[in-house]
């Protein structure tokens, strides 16, 4: 009987792995909705078959804000039922972006939700679908059928990563450890859905050196549907090691925190430079930079080699007007203060291309969402400066969705909604203090949010920006899925063809606007971005502040993308998320842990991504400061060479990006994505990419030359190094 099953199985597209696990690659499909696809017995012989490990639009469909439905036929061994439970596990893994999941008849899950839904469409096409099916739904050794129903928000859409499984549920299925921050304190919380016992172990350790301080383990119960929860000490640079296990299972849950550590050394009270060593401008476009040096306040500034038409304001150190003429003008830039003076070459390149250094700065989105306003853009701005974050070189300020009013001007005129009552004068006093304005908008008729898109209004709004003094455009596909007919046509051009449209406007307005494409990747953007002029393009969908969502988007969507980067034209795989943030007026507390925040700014900066802060910057704390202001970790990102990193090394969980530097050393991210420390050898780490002929190595973070030995990296942690090689 098994190796009838076994055949079978083969034939559908499934297998039996040791009779503990059945694989599924591929299930029927149609486009569209209708609830009788949702029964068993509901014929679909004459749908066609799709792969589950691509995505509908790699095998032809291209449904945008639609249905699809799969029905996948299986049979299930009854060795399954072996083992601690009789249940059933599906995993189906992630799906986009949307799902509701049906076992013979009978509705077991959904994740995300659909515009029909009382709270409207929210995706979550990232999180795996992980439904426990109860054993009177199975037909053990029989045929079964799951349908599930998938709602697409944008392109691309459906199943798109791996072979769906069944198998045996684990632990995880049934209790839930976590670690939460409250009022400044830890606290570890178990939570199960059935009855549980097991051993509680809470470990304390070093952060640096993995060494233990203390130990502590106790039995306890966990009952049905209730919390047991208790407190976690640790001290700065330590770490907390949570683990349980289940008596019934055998199995073990993890997690850990570590305390806030800052590993960034206090700046010198002396100037010190910080900002990129060239800024590109167009002929005639204004001239806005300002100085980024740090040090003791106040400060007086100076600049040799200014040329015609361009001013300092000493003061403020900022940098404005215009230069009629083509060309390279080295400059000597210049800061004193009371503790002394600093000079730093820097070139002035007037020609065709600007962004020659990716941005850096801060959008409204991640923080206030739909409830930005003028008043929040200019406490953000403030704290920049303030704060001293604009003398590390963030200069954007951008608004994001939600500044538009309901209804156009009788001219058609775009204009702003009531929480920004003058615009204009807030891009004038950006402009005064060095900083650029950002805004948004869509090619559709409407934006993400609900708001005025472009569509039709294109020259019209590039003038208005023009008048308003916008230095960057982000241009969010979103709204314009609305009126894209992909069926008609799903070629590149006709996903470049709204974004050459907007481009045409932007270059004849006599400014240099930094042109941002945010249309998530679709139709492999960074093969032609760079065609539109294009200044950075969206290579993934929204990043959330969750491991899984940061894992995503930085290690697996970026690789193989280096060779599109580079001075003019950056890959974008979105925003940060340290700090407070929170989508609206609610802010909390990034949930990335530590070692994940200095994981998420290595990596952008390894890829010389957008540096464009997601949080509050007038509730930034020293922490969350240290992070963004590391001027050595900037200058990888900000390195006039312009090559973005690519990964060298993907190995039992360890993955090592590089990239070669303008001065002939190599940045180099050796990052931990397992859930333990992680002892490295260095000298073998570094010569596994091919680094044997090493003369020093320095630790960004820490910024200082280390020698080679065995280090720890933490659980979802990185090693940061700049190496230099004969």
């Amino acid at each position: 009987m098994k190796k009838f099953l076994l055949m079978v199985a083969l034939g559908l597209g499934w297998s039996v792995l040791a009779s503990a696990q059945v694989s599924v690659n591929e299930g029927r499909f149609q486009k569209g909705d209708n609830p009788a696809w949702s029964q068993a017995a509901f014929n679909d012989s004459d749908w066609p078959v799709l792969s589950l490990e691509k995505d509908w639009n790699k095998q032809g469909y291209k449904i945008s804000n639609g249905f699809g439905w799969y029905r996948i036929h299986v049979v299930i061994p009854s060795s399954l039922k072996r083992g601690s439970t009789d249940k059933v596990l599906l995993d189906l893994g992630p799906i986009d972006d949307c799902d509701e999941t049906w076992f013979n008849g009978t509705r077991i899950g959904k994740t995300g939700t659909t515009p029909e839904d009382p709270e409207g469409y929210a995706s979550d096409w990232d999180s795996p679908r992980r439904y426990v099916v109860e054993p009177k739904l199975v037909k053990w050794d029989k045929e079964n059928v799951i349908a599930v129903r998938v709602y697409n928000g944008g392109d691309p859409g459906g199943f798109f990563e791996r072979p769906a499984f069944i198998t045996k549920p684990s632990l995880e299925d049934f209790v839930s450890l976590k670690l939460e921050r409250k009022d400044g304190q830890y606290q570890a919380v178990l939570h199960s859905k059935v009855p549980s016992r097991g051993l509680v172990k809470v470990v304390t350790k070093e952060v640096l050196s993995d060494q233990v301080v203390r130990e502590n383990q106790w039995k306890t119960t966990v009952s049905p549907r209730t919390d047991v929860a208790f407190c976690v000490n640790m001290q700065g640079q330590q770490r907390v090691e949570v683990t349980f296990t289940d008596d019934k299972f055998g199995e073990t849950l993890a997690a850990s925190v570590a305390a806030p550590y800052i590993l960034t050394p206090p700046a010198p009270a002396t100037p010190r430079y910080n900002g990129p060593l060239v800024f590109g401008v167009r002929p005639g476009s204004p001239v806005i930079f300002r100085l980024a040096f740090s040090g003791e306040k106040p400060m007086k500034y100076a600049v040799e080699g200014l040329p015609k038409g361009v001013t300092l304001d000493p003061d403020k150190g900022v940098l404005s007007g215009s230069v009629a003429e083509k060309g390279d003008y080295p400059l000597v830039l210049i800061a004193r203060n009371a503790k002394g003076e600093t000079r730093a070459e820097f070139t002035l390149k007037v020609g065709d291309k600007i962004a020659l250094t990716p941005p850096m700065g801060w959008n409204s989105w991640n923080c206030w969402g739909l409830s930005v306003s003028q008043e929040k853009v200019m406490s953000s701005a403030a704290a920049l400066i303030n704060r001293g974050l604009a003398d590390y070189g963030y200069s954007y300020m951008n608004i994001d969705d939600a500044w538009e009013a309901e209804e156009r001007a009788p001219d058609g005129r775009i204009v702003t909604n009531e929480k920004f009552p003058d615009i204009k004068a807030l891009g004038d006093w950006l402009h005064s203090n060095g900083l650029k304005m950002g805004i948004y908008s869509s090619p559709g008729d409407r934006t993400c949010g609900g708001y005025l898109g472009t569509l039709d209004h294109e020259w019209q709004d590039a003038e208005t920006w023009n008048e308003w003094g916008v230095d960057y455009l982000k241009y969010d596909w979103c709204g314009y899925s609305r009126v894209f007919n992909p069926d008609r046509d799903h070629s590149v051009a006709a996903y470049a063809r709204p974004y050459m449209k907007m481009q045409q406007y932007l270059r004849q307005q006599p400014r240099d606007i930094f042109y941002s494409l945010c249309q998530y990747g679709m139709a492999d953007v960074w093969t032609w971005g760079h065609a539109v002029d294009a200044n950075s393009w969206r290579t993934t969908g929204d990043i959330t502040d969750t491991w899984a969502s940061l894992y995503d988007i930085g290690f697996k969507r970026q690789v193989g993308l280096h060779p599109y980067a580079g001075p003019g034209h950056w890959n974008d795989p979105d925003m940060l998320v340290v700090g407070k943030v929170g989508w609206s007026d609610n802010l909390r507390d990034s949930r990335l842990t530590p070692d994940e925040q200095y994981t998420h700014i290595s990596l952008w900066s390894l890829l010389a991504a957008n540096m464009l802060i997601g949080c509050d910057i007038a509730q930034i704390d020293d922490f969350t400061f240290n992070l963004l202001c590391n001027n050595e970790v900037n200058a990888v990102n900000q390195d006039i060479l312009g090559h973005q990193a690519h990964m060298d090394l993907d190995e039992d969980g360890v993955q090592t990006w590089s990239r070669d530097l303008y001065d002939g050393g190599i940045a180099v991210g050796i990052f931990n994505l397992n859930e333990a420390t992680l002892p490295v050898d260095l000298a073998g780490a570094l010569a596994k990419i091919g680094l044997e002929d090493v003369v020093k190595v320095r630790d960004l973070w820490r910024q200082k030359d280390i020698p080679m030995g065995l280090y720890h990296i933490a659980p979802h942690g990185v090693l940061y190094l700049k190496v230099t090689v004969k």
